[in-house]
């Protein structure tokens, strides 16, 4: 190739570059707007005299200031999510009695193995040291529902039950002689954590799995934030889909 010939293509590869990386920036910050948390009431995130709302880099809690229920609930975020997008799904827990501590991901995404493990040890350290609640209620949407798996295979005694939300974990850990109670959540207009792919997985929990389809709902609509590539469009509210998850959530802290 001459040197004519290299310099007429010189520009060519450099606009080639360009709108890569330009696809690449509109792509990153259209998945950040996705998962951006919207439509929260700030008071949700406020304290009040019936909820005291605690916030840390790794966690976000609601505390009921009196004497509640003796059992809590530890919840691990979706990828990419933040712990605020839940505030309308959980802190109603906390104010029938119940703590609630939503646990954050490393980097948002968890996008390491060893970020997964952080996830994972975070919620272990509250259900093995957190002191407002006796026995504690294990539950997560999407990744955070696989990370909670990860838990119920070696539950320690402090877990009484877990509840597994818009996930198709678990994949890879079976849990049919799992020893405590699993309610399974799916939606089914779910285009992330198909309802196939679900029921693909169910011989990895035990028989006596409890399972609620939410007809109607989609994966986005569990938190508050937007609509999520390849999910599907939903036929009732958010507001309707958030209180059947959270009916289950709560008959599984009430349950003995």
């Amino acid at each position: 190739m001459t040197d004519s010939q290299l310099r007429r293509r010189a520009p060519l590869h450099r606009w080639i570059r360009r709108g890569f990386l330009a696809w690449a920036v509109i792509s990153t910050l259209w998945l950040l707007n996705t998962y951006r948390t919207r439509g929260i009431d700030q008071a949700l995130l406020a304290s009040d005299a019936n909820v005291s709302v605690q916030r840390s880099r790794d966690s976000l809690a609601f505390l009921p200031t009196s004497a509640g229920a003796p059992s809590g609930l530890v919840f691990i975020v979706g990828a990419g999510v933040a712990p605020d997008a839940y505030a309308p799904l959980l802190r109603p827990i906390a104010a029938k009695g119940h703590p609630v501590i939503v646990v954050a991901l490393p980097y948002r995404i968890a996008p390491l193995e060893q970020h997964k493990e952080a996830a994972v040890s975070r919620a272990r350290a509250i259900i093995e040291h957190e002191k407002s609640a006796e026995s504690w209620v294990i539950a997560g949407h999407s990744l955070g529902g696989a990370l909670v798996c990860r838990i119920a295979g070696d539950a320690p005694s402090r877990v009484k039950a877990m509840v597994l939300i818009g996930t198709s974990h678990p994949k890879r850990i079976d849990l049919s002689h799992a020893r405590i109670p699993i309610t399974k959540v799916f939606a089914s207009n779910d285009g992330i954590a198909t309802v196939e792919m679900i029921r693909s997985t169910r011989n990895l929990l035990p028989a006596d799995t409890r399972w609620i389809e939410i007809e109607g709902g989609n994966h986005s609509q569990f938190g508050h934030y937007g609509h999520q590539l390849f999910d599907g469009s939903p036929t009732i509210s958010r507001e309707q889909q958030q209180a059947t998850t959270r009916a289950a959530l709560v008959e599984a802290l009430s349950s003995r």
